[in-house]
This record gives C-alpha cells, structure tokens and sequence, in this order.
C-alpha cells in the first residue's frame, strides 16, 4: 500500500497533477495537509488537471495534521531539498525503492510526502519521516514543480514494484514467407533489366546481394507489395501529357 501526502498545498492545479501522476502509476491514496483552500478537490483547476483522475480527488482526504496524514503508515519518505544539520538520512529514490520493494521490506505500507509550493517542508515534518528523498537533478537547477515530483517518484515506485507492461499499439506485421520475396525479387530483376541497369549477360552478384538485404531486413507482405509496385512503375511507358487548351 502506498500513501501520498502533499503538505499546505497553494495551487488547486498541483493537486489535480499529482492526481493524474498517481493514477497513471496506479496509486489511489492521497491526503492533503491543511490545504491553502478548503475546497481544493472540488475546484476546477483541481479537476481539469486531474484529467480523468477526478476518482483520486473524490476519495482523497483533508486533515489538520502531518501525523494524521502518516496514521498507519510504517515508512514515510520526505521530498526536501534544504541541507538540514541532522535528521533522516538522504536516499536516491530508486536504491531505497528496491530495498523496499524486496520481499524482506514489503511489510511497510509506504508513505511519499511533498512539501509545499514555496516553502517544501518544514523541519518538523522531515523529522517525522525515516529518510527524506533527492531526485538526482542537475547540480545546478534541481527545482521542481510539485506535480512533476509526483510522477517521478510515483513511476520510480512502480517500477520497483515490478510496473506495467507495455500493451502493443498496432498489431505485429506479417511477414512475407520466402516464395514471396522471391516472387518480388524475380519481378525486380525483370524491371531492373528492362531499364537497362541490370545487363543480364553480366550480372555479377546484385541479385545475390539484393536478396542478402531483403532477408535480413524482413519483409512484411505490405513492403513486398510495395516493391513490386515500385517494380511496375519502373517499366510503365511514360504516359504523354495533354498540353493545355488539347481536346481528345
């Protein structure tokens, strides 16, 4: 189980984000940390960046507190950039995401808690967590925005949980069998003769080489087609064109 806690946060858009971020990885629990609006999940920043997460904002619960938002929670990862002098220690995300993904730390119900906007997190609330968490970003500009942070720890956790597959698209092509690239290169060596640039008293190795190229490339059945279109057109006589103003 994994929790999302996002602390005192300004703009209703970021929480539609971090809705939508979640969802998309699969995750359903968010909580809000005195909020700066009330009614935040009902506003239709909220809404509209959620993009059709609006589940995560109707289900997602408001409270006075950082220790109400971790109730239940066995491991809670701070997001904080402040050098602090003492304190959890700093984790990259992924390394700590294995070991929490391992057999042996998949008993902690997992908590991610954001800062807000302006300010990230207080001292207080850092302390109250078991490790705060660094996305390795350029050493020069590691700012940002909190629905970006969302996702990128949101997909770094489901990775580390095994993630999703990757559901194909378009179907695989079909490929050609053999008779029928042989059946496309005999058509092509017939037009490549008739223009004149393959002499068939000498043919030396093209036709071996072009059958080479055609095998290891693997022809579906439309790229057959379309070689043996290109075959066609090579030997087409050239149709005259009618010069204005002609009648038939």
């Amino acid at each position: 189980m994994t929790r999302f806690v996002l602390i005192q946060t300004s703009h209703p858009g970021n929480v539609g984000s971090a809705a939508r971020a979640m969802k998309v990885m699969g995750f359903s629990e968010l909580v809000l940390v005195r909020p700066r609006y009330a009614d935040v999940l009902t506003q239709q920043a909220a809404i509209s960046l959620a993009s059709s997460a609006n589940d995560i904002l109707e289900n997602a619960r408001i409270v006075d507190t950082l220790e109400e938002a971790l109730d239940g929670v066995t491991f809670a990862c701070a997001t904080a950039m402040t050098p602090r002098d003492f304190g959890p220690p700093v984790r990259e995300p992924r390394s700590l995401f294995a070991e929490l993904a391992a057999p042996e730390g998949q008993q902690h119900k997992l908590g991610l808690v954001f800062g807000c906007e302006r300010f990230g997190m207080s001292n207080d609330d850092v302390y109250r967590c078991h490790a705060v968490l660094s996305i390795p970003t350029h050493p020069d500009y590691g700012s940002l925005n909190l629905g970006q942070a969302v996702q990128l720890l949101a997909y770094d956790w489901r990775q580390a949980l095994g993630g999703f597959a990757v559901a194909a698209r378009t179907p695989d092509p079909k490929l050609a069998d053999v008779q029928a690239v042989r059946g496309m290169l005999d058509h092509l060596q017939a037009s490549l003769e008739a223009i004149g640039y393959l002499d068939p008293l000498v043919p030396r190795k093209l036709m071996p080489r072009l059958t080479q190229l055609f095998n290891r490339v693997q022809l579906s059945l439309d790229e057959v087609h379309i070689f043996r279109g290109i075959a066609r057109a090579m030997v087409e006589p050239a149709r005259p064109k009618a010069r204005p103003g002609s009648e038939d």
